[in-house]
Formats: C-alpha cells, sequence, structure tokens
C-alpha cells in the first residue's frame, strides 16, 4: 500500500463481522484502544490456503507501548497490517475505540522496515507528506516538522536530501514523517532491523524518550528479544505459523529504561520467559504471565 493510498482512507468504519463468522463482541473495556477476539488470516497459494494467523485474542490498551516477537513467518507483520486496516481478517473481531475496523483510520502512523523517502524531496518536505495529502495547514504543519526534527536530532538537515543522510538519520526523519499529523497510534514494523547494533541501540532509546514526551499507543514488530523487552510495556510473544499468541509478557521495569536494566534480574526472567516461548514452544496463560 501506497502512502497516499493509507492517508486518503477516510476512516469510515461499518459492522461487517458477522459475514467475518466473528464471534459475539464481548462488553468492550473502554480503556481498550484496539481490541482482538478470534482473529483469523488465511492467504491462498498455488498450494492451497496458508493461515497465517489463527485464534489470536488481544487487548491494547491507551498509550500502552507493546512489542511483538517470534520467530520468522509467524504472522507478526501480518497482525501489524491487519490492525492498521491494510488488509482484511478472514475471521474474527478487530475493534479500535469499540468500533468495527474496515479502514485505516487517519489518525494511525505508520513506520516501515526501511524509512522509504522520496529521493526528489528534502528531509523537511518528506515529513510533511502526509499533511500535504491529509491537506493539514501547512503553517501548523511547518512548526510540528521543525520541532519533531528537532526532537531526534535532525535540526540543520532540514533541506538536506535522503542521500546525504546516514541510515540512522533517514530512519529518524521516517519517524518524524509517521507523527506529523499527531496520530494516536503508532504501528512500526522492524524500523531498525536494517541499522547496525549501536545505532539500532540509540534509536530505540530516542524512541522511548518521543514515546514518554507525547505519549501514544505503540505496536512495534522485532525479532529482537532485547529490544522488545526494552521497549515495552508488555512483550507479546507469538508461536510458529499459525502465528497464536503463546504468551504475554508484563514488563515492570521502571521507566525511563537504561541499559544497565538489562543485567538485571527482571529482564532476565522475562527474556527466558520470551525465548521458552520461540525456541521450546513452552506456553502458560496469556495474561498475568510477566512479573509484577
Amino acid at each position: 500500500m501506497t502512502l497516499k493510498r493509507w492517508f486518503n482512507s477516510n476512516g469510515s468504519r461499518s459492522n461487517f463481522a458477522t459475514m467475518l463468522g466473528a464471534p459475539p463482541v464481548r462488553n468492550v473495556n473502554m480503556m481498550d484502544k484496539i481490541r482482538i477476539e478470534g482473529l483469523e488470516k488465511t492467504y491462498a497459494s498455488k498450494r492451497g490456503r496458508v493461515t497465517a494467523l489463527a485464534h489470536v485474542d488481544l487487548s491494547i490498551r491507551q498509550n500502552e507501548f507493546i512489542t511483538l516477537v517470534g520467530p520468522s513467518g509467524c504472522g507478526k507483520s501480518t497482525l501489524l497490517k491487519l490492525i492498521g486496516a491494510l488488509i482484511r481478517p478472514s475471521r474474527g473481531v478487530l475493534l479500535y475505540d469499540g468500533a468495527v475496523l474496515t479502514h485505516p483510520p487517519r489518525d494511525i502512523g505508520v513506520v516501515f522496515q526501511e524509512p522509504v523517502l522520496l529521493p526528489w524531496r528534502n528531509v523537511l518536505d518528506n515529513v510533511l507528506l502526509p499533511a500535504e495529502i491529509l491537506r493539514l495547514e501547512r503553517a501548523k504543519a511547518k512548526v510540528r516538522a521543525m520541532h519533531l526534527l528537532d526532537l531526534v536530532g535532525l535540526s540543520g538537515f532540514e533541506r538536506r536530501f535522503p542521500r546525504e543522510l546516514s541510515g540512522g538519520m533517514q530512519q529518524r526523519a521516517a519517524i518524524c514523517r509517521a507523527l506529523i499529523h499527531d496520530p494516536s497510534v503508532l504501528l512500526m514494523d522492524e524500523p531498525f532491523a536494517a541499522l547496525d547494533a549501536m545505532t539500532r541501540e540509540e534509536l530505540g532509546f530516542e524512541l522511548m524518550r518521543i514515546w514518554d514526551a507525547d505519549k501514544k499507543t505503540v505496536i512495534f514488530v522485532t525479532h529482537n528479544i532485547t529490544e522488545a523487552i526494552l521497549l515495552a510495556d508488555r512483550v507479546v510473544a507469538m508461536s510458529p505459523r499459525p502465528g497464536r499468541i503463546a504468551r504475554i509478557v508484563d514488563v515492570a521495569l521502571p521507566r525511563p529504561r537504561t541499559i544497565d536494566m538489562e543485567f538485571s534480574p527482571q529482564f532476565k526472567a522475562c527474556s527466558d520467559q520470551i525465548r521458552a516461548v520461540i525456541y521450546h514452544g513452552a506456553r502458560t496463560e496469556r495474561e498475568g504471565a510477566g512479573l509484577r
């Protein structure tokens, strides 16, 4: 899906849950930003139908930082696309602010695995692209863009082009672009995967600083267990395909997070639980599996 198609969505919603064969929706907790019940996704292939996700149940609270972690092919990115309404579920219910989601909401921002900056636009104009598509007032959008660029350390690079930036700087610009219209939800699909270890770590702490200053509901896909724990309020560990939620680990580490926390007993306990799911297939009850 192109950026223009994403932001041009009118965000309308209608109840088509019944035709998806969804179960009746239980009482909705008004604190839930996103609620998923019985979600399944099946793809057609030359060799038959492939089930990417099966029986996924998950509630995500307003302003919660969630990380999705699991082996390759377990459906992490598929679940992210379903939450963004980039694709439709084969079965189940996905509620966004209490309403069934059918189109990409306008108050969602997306950060992709690659920065996908337009090479003919400078940094500032790349950041302003969603504002143009959404027809936001340019003067106000420019003020916010300059603030965001300063927040991520790109002040002074507004007129530079993507080819003049490092990979980490390009991804910083991509994060600013995702935040320009002040979305309430940020979807991040392995945004730091292509970066070197030091830059990846630096951007992780930068992201936490931004989130702490301007709270959003963040859903972050990663293969990195350490990154998943360090960023999240809760880590959702998924099983191999068909992807299911095998365990949800509550991360009780205080904020702001620091690198030293990686060596704490609490951090190791969280890591052990997640690794048991991914590498050994261990499963326990999903809610309340973490440390308090």
